[in-house]
């Protein structure tokens, strides 16, 4: 069973939090299970967690805040690589070399996900295609927040104009997860 990284759930919920507040956080865990409230309740960020969980979660964000509209998780996605790589995972961000950052991507796919793998393809100067292979269990919204999170990690690294296009999604029915990433 895919497992997720505590840090991932923890991201979602603060996102929620900071956003929407105490009472929009409330709301999102009421419409959950019982036992996922109590599990969403105690998250610890380097302890593993059901990939499923986080689909739930993701499922309750989308229906009670974000108005049934996916692409509220790009912004997630965002707000976690702002957080994350400006403290715990700093040494992931390559200042002027947007291309280090992202051959960095199998490293950083292990840091959050139990299984499955991200390869990374340059494909020109200012672009490239970060692809994930056997992931056991996969969802748009979590697509959703890679892209969104890649994008303000090479904004970070300096990369100006990012575009990120999933081409491929295993949720929609592709082999794989792919994505191709562009920059000025």
């Amino acid at each position: 069973m895919q497992q997720i990284k505590g840090a991932v759930l923890k991201s979602r919920l603060g996102f929620v939090e900071e956003h929407f507040g105490a009472a929009g956080l409330q709301r999102v865990l009421e419409s959950l299970p019982p036992d996922d409230q109590r599990a969403l309740r105690m998250v610890f960020t380097s302890n593993w967690y059901p990939f499923e969980l986080g689909k739930r979660l993701d499922d309750a964000i989308v229906r009670v805040l974000a108005g049934g509209k996916p692409e509220f998780f790009e912004k997630l996605g965002e707000a976690s690589a702002a957080k994350n790589l400006a403290t715990v995972h700093a040494g992931y961000v390559t200042k002027g070399n947007p291309q280090a950052f992202l051959a960095k991507a199998p490293a950083i796919y292990g840091m959050y996900y139990e299984t499955g793998r991200r390869e990374y393809q340059q494909t020109g100067d200012r672009s490239a295609v970060i692809t994930t292979h056997d992931a056991e269990t996969f969802s748009a919204p979590d697509c959703l927040t890679v892209v969104g999170w890649y994008r303000k990690g090479l904004e970070m690294c300096g990369a100006e104009r990012v575009k990120i296009v999933e081409t491929e999604c295993r949720a929609r029915g592709g082999k794989v997860c792919r994505y191709e990433v562009s920059w000025g």
